[in-house]
């Protein structure tokens, strides 16, 4: 038998590095490649919440394609992605930059703007009840003592989605900004002092130092904001529970429901496995679009 001392140094150095990843790539496996197997398995199969279920091979997914809900719930998620995503993250850089700079009361403002992050989104979405509810909501009572009519947040789809993306923007804003924050002060103000030397006024200091300094942080926010976005569930389940008439339902609350309300486990995990290969395809595009910017830089 070789002596291990004996071995050439690139086969010491991949076990070596095996070795290292074992532990990770076991609980990988358990916690994750493990669940994701089954969960196929699962999708399968038509349930009842009773018993093994019945293989019914890819109906599922066939059911998916003539399911005029889904496709509502689809078309949802992804209208709030677009509202989402962009906005949360131009308002979490432009709060950044104010953070960044010589602003009274700082701390206060971001106080008020990071406090979701330290709570539940649960506990966010019931602020967000006691703000928009349309009977006794704050929201509502402020348009009255101004004159006008209060909107009904919670009987119409467009107000009952408009409270869901505002509810939202105010839980993703904190975390955007916290990380836009960090990369702005990482910026050296000799760029910026150069810049005003020659000339740049403040938009063009925007385009050409700030925006491609923050753009490996826009990268990261970017690929988080979409993904939250196709999984958000507990501001929508506590504001709206998918009303009125599923205009405020996405995937996962559909998911949800079929899953746990319908009890047909087989369906819902059609369509999260759906979600999941959604996802996984954006990311894969999103991914390969910076390393091609990156390359061309």
């Amino acid at each position: 038998m070789l002596n291990p001392s004996r071995r050439p140094r690139w086969v010491r150095s991949t076990l070596a590095g095996y070795a290292f990843l074992a532990p990770s790539l076991v609980l990988l496996g358990l916690f994750v490649f493990l669940p994701l197997g089954w969960a196929f398995v699962i999708s399968l199969k038509q349930t009842n919440g009773f018993g093994d279920g019945a293989f019914v091979g890819l109906a599922n997914y066939g059911r998916l394609l003539t399911d005029p809900v889904f496709w509502r719930v689809t078309l949802n998620t992804a209208l709030f992605t677009i509202i989402v995503v962009p906005v949360s993250m131009a308002l979490g850089l432009g709060l950044a930059m104010l953070m960044n700079s010589v602003l009274p009361v700082r701390a206060l403002f971001r106080t008020i703007i990071v406090l979701p992050m330290v709570i539940s989104g649960v506990a966010t979405a019931l602020i967000g009840v006691l703000i928009y509810d349309q009977n006794n909501g704050i929201a509502n009572k402020l348009l009255r003592v101004i004159g006008l009519e209060g909107i009904p947040w919670q009987s119409s789809g467009p107000g009952a989605f408009a409270s869901v993306v505002l509810v939202t923007l105010w839980w993703r804003i904190g975390f955007n900004m916290i990380i836009y924050l960090a990369a702005l002060q990482g910026v050296s103000p000799e760029l910026y002092e150069s810049a005003r030397i020659e000339g740049a006024n403040g938009r063009q200091q925007l385009r050409y130092i700030t925006w491609p300094m923050v753009g490996p942080s826009t990268f990261f926010l970017l690929i988080m904001n979409v993904i939250h976005s196709f999984q958000v569930f507990d501001v929508i389940f506590v504001l709206t529970q998918g009303g009125p008439g599923n205009s405020t339902s996405v995937l996962v609350t559909y998911a949800y429901t079929n899953g746990f309300l319908i009890r047909d486990q087989g369906y819902a995990t059609a369509i999260g496995i759906f979600l999941l290969v959604i996802t996984l395809v954006f990311t894969a595009i999103q991914w390969r679009v910076s390393r091609t910017r990156d390359l061309v830089e």
